[in-house]
Formats: structure tokens, C-alpha cells, sequence
């Protein structure tokens, strides 16, 4: 089997248009196509719902799903908030400014520029209080091949002692000649 790509990742919304609106005014993401049936099409259980899908660029696709039968919707009580997110990829770190710009003058509140040294980022929430995160790549060659090198010493180290290993260290320490 080989996988392509993702084909759409989905998730809840507290109303299907309202998010529409939001995510085409702010992130200028395209409104794909909506779905609505009065049963889940894989049980046949009777529950009506409203499946949306946005463009988010590349042959990417964002959807959300508005249950109006269902409990109101929450998050994982047991994965802090800022594990709970999605991450969308812009052109550049100017762009990147501009957004956070534009966010904050819409009265939407930004944490961020971050620098997590292979990209920069800002952080926000949407209104169904989906955590967002536009990243913008700042990486160089030398030093994803470095990442590269290291990742299963990392990845095996972690599985054995659940501690974070320090072949990456460079990157935290700005050590690493850019």
C-alpha cells in the first residue's frame, strides 16, 4: 500500500456556516463542498449532521462536522491545550507577521511569533475554540539533514527511558550556525 496523502482531516464545529465564514475571512480558505444527512452514512445510525469541507491549499482539505443532536462539544480533558491543535503552513515569515497583523486588529488574540528554529509560528483560536497554529519554514538543508541523522537514536532512546534526548539539543541552545 502506499499512502498519497491525507485525504481530509475532520473535525466538530458548534455551527457549519459560521465557521465557513470565519475560516474564508481569516485564513482565505475556500469553501470545498457540504455534506448533510439525517444518518451516519457508515451505521445508518439517525443522527443529522452537516459535513463541511475548506481548501487548505496543496490538495489539503479541513472539514468539520456541526452534530446539533450531540452533546456539546469539548476537548480531551487530559492533553493540555497547547497538544490540541492544527497547524497550517504559510508562505513566509512576512506573511506570517501580516496574518498575526490582521488577526489582532479582527480582535482575535495571537501568541506568538515562535521560534522553534526549523520554522516560525503564531498561535490562535478559532471560534468553535479549536487551537490554530500558522507555521512559516525557516529550516536550512544542513539542518534537516542533522534532524534527519539523529531521529531513530532519538526516537529509540525516548522509547526506552521517556526522557526528551538531547541529540537535538542545537536547536533550543541556538548553537546551530544558520
Amino acid at each position: 500500500m502506499n499512502i498519497r496523502k491525507i485525504h481530509h482531516v475532520a473535525y466538530r464545529c458548534k455551527d457549519a456556516k459560521q465557521t465557513v465564514e470565519w475560516y474564508g475571512k481569516h485564513l482565505g480558505m475556500g469553501f470545498v463542498l457540504a455534506i448533510a444527512e439525517d444518518a451516519v452514512p457508515s451505521t445508518k445510525a439517525p443522527d443529522p449532521y452537516m459535513h463541511i469541507f475548506l481548501d487548505a491549499g496543496a490538495g489539503n482539505v479541513l472539514a468539520f462536522f456541526e452534530l446539533p443532536n450531540s452533546p456539546e462539544m469539548g476537548k480531551d480533558p487530559n492533553t493540555p491545550d497547547w497538544v490540541q491543535h492544527i497547524a497550517l503552513e504559510v508562505d513566509s515569515v512576512a506573511e506570517l507577521k501580516a496574518t498575526k497583523a490582521r488577526l489582532e486588529a479582527a480582535g482575535i488574540p495571537v501568541v506568538g511569533l515562535t521560534d522553534h528554529t526549523l520554522f516560525k509560528s503564531i498561535y490562535f483560536f478559532d471560534p468553535n475554540g479549536h487551537r490554530l497554529e500558522l507555521a512559516a519554514n525557516t529550516a536550512t538543508p544542513e539542518m534537516l539533514k542533522k534532524l534527519d541523522e539523529v531521529k531513530w537514536d532519538m526516537i529509540n532512546e525516548w522509547a526506552q527511558t521517556r526522557r526528551a534526548p538531547k541529540h537535538a539539543a542545537w536547536m533550543h541552545e541556538k548553537a546551530f550556525a544558520e
